[in-house]
C-alpha cells in the first residue's frame, strides 16, 4: 500500500471528503500515475482517507491511500500530482505504508478562538479548569439510540491540552482520541461555549497538525 502525506489549506480546506477523493482520483489520471481500481461493472480508482477531515479544517499531517500499479518512482510522484491538484493541496512526499489504521490513536489540533475586541479577562483560567474536571458530559447525536441523542464524556477522550492566551484569541493546543471512538474538537468546543456564553469567541478555526500511535510517536 502506498501513501502519500498531504497538506490542506486556504480555500482548499472547503473540499468536502467525497470531492476530495474525486479530486485525487481525476489528478491521478491527470498526472499520468496508474493506480489500483475497484472490480465490477463499473471500476473506479481505488483512494482511501483513513480519518477523513472535517469540512472547513485545514491540515498540515493529511494521508491518503492508494496503491500505485505502473511502476512509478514514488520519489517523483509529489512534483507531478502538485502540478494538476487544485490550489491549497499540496503533496508533501509519497511512501510505502506498513503501520495499520488501527494504530493511528490521536490527532493533534490547533483550536484559535478568536475575539474582535480582545479576549474576555480570566476565559483562559475558566477554559483551562473546564478541561480539568474529572468529567464533561454532553449530548451529542447518535443513530443508534432511539432518542436520537447519547450522553458523552469528553474528559477520556482528550489526552492532553493546553490553553494560551495570544492578544485577541486563545490558542489551544488539544491531543483527542482519534477513533474508536473519536473526539471532534468543534464538539469540544459547543461544550466550551455553552459552559460560558458570555465568552463566546467571534470566530473559530480548526488546524490539524499530527497524528500519533498509542505511545504518541508520530503516526504515518
Amino acid at each position: 500500500m502506498n501513501r502519500l502525506a498531504f497538506c490542506k489549506a486556504d480555500t482548499a480546506k472547503y473540499i468536502s471528503h467525497l470531492d476530495l477523493m474525486r479530486t485525487f482520483q481525476r489528478a491521478f489520471q491527470r498526472a499520468g500515475i496508474a493506480i489500483k481500481h475497484t472490480e465490477g461493472f463499473n471500476p473506479h480508482a481505488f483512494v482511501s482517507l483513513p480519518l477523513p477531515l472535517p469540512v472547513g479544517f485545514s491540515s498540515g499531517c493529511e494521508v491518503l491511500e492508494c496503491e500505485i500499479v505502473d511502476g512509478t518512482a514514488l520519489e517523483t510522484v509529489p512534483a507531478r500530482m502538485n502540478r494538476v491538484l487544485p490550489d491549497g493541496i499540496v503533496i508533501q512526499r509519497c511512501y510505502e505504508g506498513d503501520r495499520p489504521i488501527k494504530t493511528l490513536s490521536y490527532v493533534n489540533y490547533i483550536v484559535m478562538m478568536d475575539y474582535e475586541t480582545g479576549a474576555p479577562y480570566g476565559v483562559e483560567s475558566k477554559i483551562q479548569d473546564l478541561l480539568s474536571q474529572k468529567e464533561l458530559i454532553v449530548s451529542k447525536r447518535s443513530k443508534k439510540a432511539k432518542s436520537g441523542q447519547v450522553e458523552v464524556d469528553l474528559i477520556p477522550l482528550i489526552a492532553k491540552a493546553a490553553v494560551e492566551e495570544r492578544r485577541d484569541a486563545i490558542v489551544l493546543d488539544l491531543t483527542l482520541k482519534a477513533q474508536n471512538p473519536g473526539l471532534n474538537p468543534t464538539l469540544l468546543m459547543s461544550a466550551i461555549c455553552q459552559a460560558y456564553p458570555e465568552e463566546q469567541p467571534d470566530f473559530i478555526s480548526y488546524h490539524r497538525r499530527s497524528f500519533f500511535d498509542t505511545a504518541f510517536q508520530r503516526w504515518e
